[in-house]
């Protein structure tokens, strides 16, 4: 039997990881258990989901793009945050009850802020351009960096990026979540995808269903 809507606006809930963590294989499964739930659910990926966001991602992505410099890439990642967030997000949030999307600010905050070194001042940017929206839930799905890379055959712009990168990145989500633990959820993605699903499953439980 379905379960009766939520008596609120939808629950947001965003899908962090590394290159290779499996984002895609976890957002489906929450699409599924979700909607099994009763649930009415909308998926949304960052960045993308509007026409300008999906040009935009062929820009950040493609390996052509050698010499976009750092403070670009950041705001090309705000531009298509915003087109989501008045296109389609806000909307969604109206109308399901729960919308998922695959990344969201703290891409931005550990990506460009760590990865690239811009620091603080893409924490003062993602606070402004995320237009006051922030997730319910967090889920960040943990794996070590060889493992992630090594699932990828033709790595894109940002995947090629140097493996001391992609360390930065990790440390940078783990403190994240050390930081926001009410809201980032810390999931083991080395396992295989029933044991990440159980995680998964189990995190979201707990947050919305009990």
């Amino acid at each position: 039997m379905a379960e009766k809507k939520l008596n609120k606006e939808a629950f947001f809930i965003t899908v962090e990881g590394l290159e290779g963590s499996g984002k895609t294989s976890v957002i489906a499964f929450l699409d599924t258990f979700l909607k099994a739930k009763g649930y009415r659910v909308k998926v949304f990926r960052e960045p993308g989901s509007t026409e300008v966001g999906e040009k935009i991602r062929e820009i950040l992505l493609d390996k052509k793009n050698r010499k976009l410099s750092g403070h670009t890439e950041l705001l090309l990642y705000l531009a298509a945050r915003t087109q989501l967030i008045e296109e389609k997000l806000n909307l969604a949030l109206e109308k399901y009850d729960f919308v998922v999307c695959d990344r969201f600010f703290d891409s931005t905050i550990i990506y460009q802020g760590v990865g690239c070194g811009l620091g603080r001042i893409v924490d003062d940017a993602v606070a402004l351009f995320s237009l006051g929206l922030e997730p319910d839930l967090t889920v960040f799905l943990d794996a070590p960096v060889e493992t992630g890379l090594s699932r990828i055959k033709d790595k894109d712009r940002i995947e090629s990026r140097p493996l001391t990168f992609h360390k930065k990145l990790r440390k940078g989500y783990l403190s994240l979540a050390e930081k926001y633990p009410q809201r980032i959820k810390v999931v083991d993605a080395f396992g295989s995808l029933e044991e990440i699903y159980s995680q998964v499953q189990t995190v979201v439980e707990k947050k919305f269903f009990k």
